[in-house]
C-alpha cells in the first residue's frame, strides 16, 4: 500500500467523514475487525456487520477492560521494601543476594503479567481496546530491561489503561508521573544544577510533537520544569527542593513553568494535533505516512475536540479513508497480532506456559513490555525476515500439535493442572475438530479451511492446489495428517501474514 498517494476520490476533508452506508459490507466489516483487533471471528463479524462502523467502534471503545493485578506482581510489591533495604543497607553479600532475588521475582512477575495480558487481549470483545493500549504503550514507551521492576511496568500500563479513552493532555500529565517513566528516562537523577534532558526530549520528539516542532532551547527549558520528579518504592513523589522554580521560556512564552505547564504549552502547538493521528496511521494502516493535508485536517478537528482520545478513535476507525481500498490487505501483522489472531482463529486459549510462549514471541521480534528502545517497535517490513518467518512457522506447528506435557517443568505442570481444573484445555488444535474436518470431502474441506482462516484465498489457484493435495492424501488414508498439513500451509502463507 502506498499511503503517499491516497485515493484521489477523497479530499483531505472527505477522508475523515464517516463511511457511507452503501459502502458497508462484509469485506469492510472484516477489515475493521482485523485492523482494530486481531481477527474477524464469525460472531463478532455478524454483529459488526449489523451494527455498522460507528456503533461498532463506539461499543469496542466504550471503556477499557480491567486487568486485575497479577499475583506475582502483588508478591513483588510485597517483598519490594525488604529487598530495597537489603540492597541499600546490607553487606556486600546481602546486597548481591537481594539483587539476584529482585531480578528473579521481577522476571517471574513479568511472565505472569504477560500471560494475564495475552489472555485478556485474546478475548474478541476485548481485543480492540487491548490493541489500543498496545498502541499507546508503543508511543509512551517504557521497557522492563531498563526499569528492572515488573511492578512498575504493570503500574505504567495501568496508568495508560486508566487514561486511554480520556484526553491526551491528562494522559500526558499522568504518564509524566509514572514511576516507570521516571526511572526509564532518568528523571530520578534530574536536579536544578544538572537537569536531565532525556524525558523532555522524548516528550517532544516521540510522545507528543515529532521532530522539527521544537528547539534545543525548548528541551533545555522543559528539562528544568521536570526537575524534582521522583519515584519512591513505586510511588511518584515531587521534591520541591529539587525543582527549578525559576523563570523559563518555551515555545515563545515565559513563566515559572512546572512540568504540567510544559504539557499545557505542548498541546497549544499545531503539531500536537497531528502527531498521534500520524502514529495511528503507522500502527494501524501503513508504514507510509499520509500527505500532510490529511493529518492536518484530522489534527485540527481533534484539537477542537480538546484532544479527546475516545472521539479520535471513533473518528479514525469509522472514516472513509480507513476503509479505502488502498488501506486494505497489505499490512504486515506484528508478532503479537499474528499470535493472538492464531489463538482466535483456531479457537484456542492462551496456554499458561510463559517459558515457551515468551520464547516464541521474542524470537518473532516482539516481547510484550520489553520494546527495543524508547522509539518502540518499528513494525512493518522489519517484522519479516528469514529468522522471524521460521519462528512464525514453529509457532504454527506448536499450536497445531498436541501439547508435550512431559517436556514441562514442575511449575508449568502445576499451572497446566490448575487450568485443567478450571475446565480450560484448548491450548492446541482440538483433535475432534481435526477429525470433523477430515471427514469432509476434499473440496468441501479445503473450502472450509480457507473460508475460516484465509478468506482472501477463496477461489484462487491456492484453493485448487489444496483440494488436489487433499484428494491425493485421501488415497493413502492420511486425511487427518493431510488436513493438519494443509492448514499449516495456509497459516504460513503470505496472505495470512497480511490483513
Amino acid at each position: 500500500m502506498t499511503m503517499g498517494q491516497p485515493p484521489t476520490v477523497l479530499t483531505a476533508a472527505e477522508a475523515w467523514q464517516t463511511l457511507p452506508v452503501h459502502e458497508w459490507n462484509e469485506a469492510a466489516a472484516r477489515h475493521l475487525l482485523q485492523r482494530i483487533g486481531f481477527s474477524a471471528q464469525p460472531a463478532e463479524l455478524a454483529r459488526v456487520l449489523k451494527d455498522g462502523p460507528v456503533r461498532s467502534v463506539e461499543r469496542y471503545f466504550a471503556k477499557m477492560p480491567a486487568l486485575p493485578k497479577p499475583r506475582m506482581i502483588t508478591n513483588l510489591e510485597k517483598h519490594g521494601p525488604e529487598l530495597f533495604r537489603r540492597i541499600s543497607a546490607g553487606s556486600a553479600e546481602e546486597k548481591r543476594m537481594a539483587q539476584q532475588e529482585a531480578r528473579e521475582r521481577s522476571r517471574e512477575a513479568l511472565f505472569d503479567l504477560t500471560i494475564k495480558w495475552l489472555t485478556l487481549a485474546s478475548r474478541p470483545e476485548c481485543s480492540p481496546a487491548e490493541k489500543w493500549l498496545l498502541f499507546l504503550s508503543d508511543v509512551w514507551v517504557v521497557g522492563v530491561d531498563k526499569v528492572k521492576n515488573s511492578a512498575l511496568i504493570y503500574q505504567h500500563h495501568d496508568i495508560l489503561r486508566h487514561f486511554a479513552l480520556s484526553d491526551a493532555v491528562s494522559l500526558a500529565k499522568a504518564v509524566s508521573r509514572s514511576p516507570a517513566m521516571v526511572v526509564y528516562l532518568d528523571l530520578q537523577q534530574s536536579k536544578p544544577e544538572a537537569p536531565n534532558e532525556n524525558f523532555a526530549r522524548e516528550l517532544f520528539e516521540l510522545f507528543t510533537l515529532g521532530e522539527g516542532n521544537y528547539t534545543e532551547n525548548d528541551i533545555k527549558q522543559a528539562a528544568r520544569a521536570f526537575t524534582g520528579y521522583r519515584q519512591r518504592q513505586g510511588e511518584f513523589a515531587f521534591l520541591p527542593r529539587q525543582h527549578d522554580s525559576g523563570s523559563k521560556t518555551l515555545f515563545g512564552q515565559t513563566g515559572r513553568f512546572t512540568g504540567d505547564d510544559v504539557i499545557r504549552l505542548v498541546f497549544k502547538q499545531k503539531a500536537a494535533g497531528t502527531f498521534l493521528p500520524k502514529e495511528m496511521v503507522r500502527f494501524y494502516l501503513s508504514e507510509e505516512p499520509l500527505p500532510a493535508a490529511y493529518t492536518d485536517a484530522l489534527g485540527a478537528w481533534w484539537a477542537g475536540e480538546k484532544y479527546d482520545l475516545h472521539k479520535l478513535a471513533v473518528k479514525f476507525f469509522s472514516s472513509r479513508l480507513f476503509f479505502s481500498p488502498a488501506c486494505r490487505g497489505g499490512y504486515i501483522k506484528s508478532p503479537l497480532h499474528f499470535y493472538l489472531g492464531l489463538v482466535q482463529d483456531l479457537g484456542l486459549s492462551v496456554a499458561p506456559l510463559p517459558r515457551q510462549l515468551i520464547g516464541n514471541l521474542r524470537s518473532m521480534g516482539q516481547m510484550p513490555f520489553d520494546p527495543p528502545n524508547v522509539r518502540g517497535w518499528v513494525g512493518g517490513r522489519s517484522w519479516i525476515n528469514s529468522a522471524t518467518l521460521a519462528s512464525r512457522r514453529q509457532l504454527i506447528q506448536a499450536l497445531l500439535s498436541p501439547l508435550n506435557e512431559e517436556a514441562l517443568n514442575g511449575d508449568e505442570q502445576i499451572e497446566l493442572a490448575a487450568a485443567y481444573a478450571d475446565g480450560i484445555r484448548n491450548f492446541t488444535l482440538d483433535q475432534a475438530q481435526l477429525t470433523r474436518w477430515a471427514r469432509l470431502a476434499p473440496a468441501e474441506r479445503a473450502r472450509e479451511l480457507i473460508q475460516r482462516h484465509v478468506p482472501a484465498l477463496a477461489g484462487t489457484e491456492i484453493e485448487r492446489q489444496v483440494v488436489t493435495f487433499l484428494e491425493r492424501s485421501a488415497q493413502h488414508s492420511r486425511a487427518e495428517t493431510a488436513t493438519r498439513a494443509a492448514l499449516a500451509t495456509l497459516l504460513e502463507s503470505p496472505s495470512y501474514q497480511l490483513c
